[in-house]
């Protein structure tokens, strides 16, 4: 009988070694704060490293799943791009596979992780210079997740974004089409849409013929229009094309397809792009009279968004 005893107890002891220490000494709910406390002191892979432990010990429990979003985050800060944009990649897929079958808000962890990990794409969208494509993605996320209690939650990080309510960063005007551009200077005091376009973009097409029945139709109550566009490096058909060529194909696409600009400011430079955080067309920013962005929307807007719009500045 006491050989039998032993013999249990023997095995006991050894499955008791098999199993990782962190998970023996911590229960679910503090890898949080463990991973969280080894990204402080000894940086994002020892964060990975301590993740990985509970992980390893415990499956991808909700609690877990939210301590990769804090590492996602710690990547983040640490300008880490693509690890936080895998990480944050990891903890939404883990917690939506997770929450099959159940409602987001019946698990606080899940919640937070899914909230983080889409704040988290979003900001490494605007460090790297996306900004129109984290206010699409942020917006397709809030209506994805409108019966939740995230909507408000991504109504706040769209505010954090987005350039509204911002004063208008000036457009370079130096390589311009048009006979009669005017400085942005010049157009203080008007209600302007700056709308930003490119020659191969068919969505940019189909919405002329409404930017040009709102230009006239409001003209002469305020409404100014920059349109600025840019060089690719190639033509028609995605042909490759020096600078000079393009530039000439820019002004018979904006003949073809946008006649109404002719006579507006058309500014072709990069670096307008760059400055407005444009890397999605078509483009809407709408300045009011005091020079503050009120509308930043990329993406197609039907006739009667824009005129709303439009009618709230004028």
């Amino acid at each position: 009988m006491r050989s039998v005893v032993a013999g249990l107890g023997l095995i006991v002891l050894l499955l008791v070694a098999m199993v990782p220490t962190g998970a023996q000494q911590t229960p679910d709910a503090d890898v949080i704060a463990a991973v969280r406390s080894a990204i402080a002191s000894h940086g994002v892979e020892q964060g990975l490293k301590t993740l990985n432990t509970y992980r390893a010990a415990r499956g991808a429990t909700p609690e877990v799943i939210e301590a990769m979003a804090w590492l996602a985050r710690g990547a983040l800060a640490a300008k880490q791009f693509d690890k936080a944009n895998e990480y944050a990649a990891d903890a939404y897929d883990l917690a939506v596979e997770a929450l099959k079958g159940q409602a987001l808000d019946n698990d606080m962890h899940l919640q937070t992780a899914v909230g983080a990990a889409i704040e988290i794409t979003a900001s490494i969208m605007v460090d790297q210079g996306a900004r129109s494509e984290a206010v699409d993605f942020l917006q397709r996320q809030r209506q994805m997740y409108r019966d939740t209690s995230l909507h408000q939650q991504l109504r706040a990080n769209i505010d954090r974004v987005t350039l509204e309510g911002h004063a208008a960063p000036r457009l370079e005007n130096g390589l311009r089409l048009g006979s009669r551009v005017q400085s942005m200077d010049q157009l203080k005091g008007k209600v302007v849409l700056v709308f930003f376009w490119a020659h191969w973009c068919p969505e940019c097409k189909t919405e002329s013929p409404t930017i040009a029945r709102l230009l006239d139709k409001y003209r002469s109550r305020g409404l100014a229009i920059v349109a600025p566009t840019q060089r690719y490096g190639y033509v028609e058909a995605g042909r490759p094309a020096p600078p000079d060529k393009e530039l000439r194909y820019i002004v018979q696409v904006r003949n073809s397809y946008y006649s109404f600009l002719r006579d507006q400011p058309v500014p072709v430079s990069e670096a307008n792009y760059k400055e407005y955080g444009v890397t999605s067309i078509p483009m809407h920013v709408l300045i009011d009279r005091q020079g503050i962005i009120r509308l930043y929307t990329p993406g197609r807007m039907t006739e009667e968004q824009l005129e709303a719009a439009i009618q709230k500045l004028l």
